[in-house]
């Protein structure tokens, strides 16, 4: 099975079992039922994966070096030796893999009762959500546990099994289906959903998808497929007030003029512009993202933050610090417990996770319009995200233009240049967050790590092991397990 216990949701729906079916058919309360948009909304509050993927995709990317010493956790040594994590805990691949199909459980109980409720139009707002939140977690998990979307490969290529329906028994038999059949149906899912969206719904929008986050997911969906006019489209959408700018993170002023704690409480928070869509979920990552033995050292750090196109400094550089040897962290991942009782002194820590921003957005529709030729708007969209992260920035010192890119990488290839400089951009700005796992997969791009004891670790481009394993328990599901 997917996920044992499945269909035990805090909102759960009675199960009609004959034996007792008279005594079901009375509810003991209202929390029995969903019978009003109020609480399918409520429940769609659980759609997303509340789980944390920072630790295994940061730990087998090129970001983190072997310090020698540090914390250990299985899902930072395992990952940084190619080797399937053996940990299914918070941080783990197979958590990981467990919230994304109980977030799918949630929508797919919303989505049941929006498509029987009378009068269904009452209910569209939460059935647009419902699908949204669906084709996201199956994205996430066919980018996780399957091979990345190629054309070539994509309907060969074992996907993840796309859940539509509620589980109604306890050990259902799955299969996994294509990779491009997977794509298909988040597609599917995302077309229908996003018009029905309305974000006037939401008290808090910045924890579900309003119009701005579906678009931006939807970018994010066609930069994989490798559909670069559509990306454009729906990156625009997000940027439709034109002022880019005001919906970055201003790293090269207000960053800079706020105590690091003040940056950890603000990094993730809600009211911050330049967040999409952000999720609660149970994790270590913040207290140990910068304390384990695997992670950013001061080798890596400068290699990241070293001289770019511009001419000038990083504003990240003077918001790293270091906690002792070669313990190096830039202050964006905020951790809080939730202990197990007012007097208990352990308990359970949680991060929130930015799913979606405008800077990955920006970033995406430089992407796309470098390869559909649009070298201008590609050039310009540098610029801007540049004159937000440069110290000091001064147009007429810094700007990046076409031959500048030329020249600093000696390439006549202008669209090379411009993808060059993108993938270091997007690789500092998203450092200790996991997300340059993406783009390695994407590209096939080799990882090498080296060991203090003087062993070389290599991840091939076309290396099996870049497709992280399915749980154990997913073969009681009928799965196949990835090639080893």
């Amino acid at each position: 099975m997917i996920k044992q216990g499945l269909i035990y949701l805090s909102l759960g729906v009675l199960l009609g079992i004959s034996a007792c079916k008279k005594f079901l058919d009375q509810p003991p309360d209202n929390r029995a039922e969903l019978n009003t948009p109020e609480q399918v909304s409520q429940l769609l509050g659980t759609a997303y994966p509340q789980a944390n993927y920072m630790s295994f995709f940061e730990s087998i990317s090129d970001n983190v070096a072997d310090k020698g010493a540090g914390v250990l956790e299985r899902t930072n040594r395992d990952p940084y030796h190619f080797e399937d994590v053996q940990d299914q805990y918070q941080d783990s691949p197979e958590y990981y893999w467990q919230a994304c199909y109980a977030a799918i459980a949630a929508a797919n109980q919303a989505l049941q009762v929006c498509n029987t409720a009378t009068p269904r139009s009452a209910y569209s707002s939460q059935r647009g959500e419902a699908l949204l939140a669906r084709a996201y977690a199956h994205f996430m998990l066919v980018n996780v546990f399957s091979k990345v979307y190629n054309p070539s490969s994509a309907g060969n290529d074992p996907g993840i099994p796309y859940v539509t329906e509620p589980e109604n028994v306890v050990e259902k038999q799955y299969e996994r289906k294509t990779v491009a059949y997977v794509y298909d149906m988040i597609e599917k899912d995302l077309t229908e959903g996003l018009p029905l969206l309305d974000d006037k719904r939401y008290t808090i929008p910045r924890y579900h998808f309003t119009r701005s986050a579906a678009h931006a997911f939807a970018a994010r969906y066609y930069l994989f497929k490798q559909e670069y006019a559509k990306v454009v489209e729906h990156a625009n959408q997000v940027f439709a007030s034109g002022n880019v700018v005001s919906v970055l993170r201003p790293w090269n002023t207000t960053y800079l003029n706020i105590t690091y704690l003040e940056l950890f409480a603000r990094y993730a928070r809600a009211t911050e512009p330049a967040n999409l869509l952000l999720v609660e979920t149970a994790s270590w990552w913040g207290r140990n993202y910068f304390r384990l033995r695997y992670g950013l050292t001061a080798g890596i750090r400068n290699q990241i933050f070293s001289n770019n196109v511009t001419g000038g400094r990083w504003a990240f550089e003077f918001q790293t610090f270091t906690t002792g040897t070669d313990n190096y962290l830039i202050p964006k991942v905020n951790e809080y417990v939730v202990r197990n009782s007012i007097n208990s002194d352990i308990g359970v820590g949680y991060v929130v996770v930015p799913l979606l921003t405008t800077e990955e957005v920006l970033f995406n529709r430089i992407e796309a319009n470098a390869f559909l030729n649009n070298t201008t708007a590609a050039i310009a969209d540098l610029n801007t995200y540049a004159s937000t992260r440069i110290m000091n920035y001064d147009a007429a010192q810094h700007t990046i233009t076409a031959s500048r890119l030329r020249n600093f990488y000696g390439t006549n290839d202008l669209r090379t240049a411009i993808l060059t400089t993108l993938f270091s951009f997007k690789r500092a700005e998203f450092v200790q967050e996991g997300m340059r796992w993406l783009d390695l997969i994407r590209y096939n791009v080799p990882v090498v790590h080296f060991t203090a004891e003087g062993n070389v670790l290599d991840l091939a481009g076309d290396d099996p092991r870049r497709v992280f394993q399915l749980p154990q328990s997913a073969q009681q599901a009928g799965l196949q397990l990835n090639p080893r």
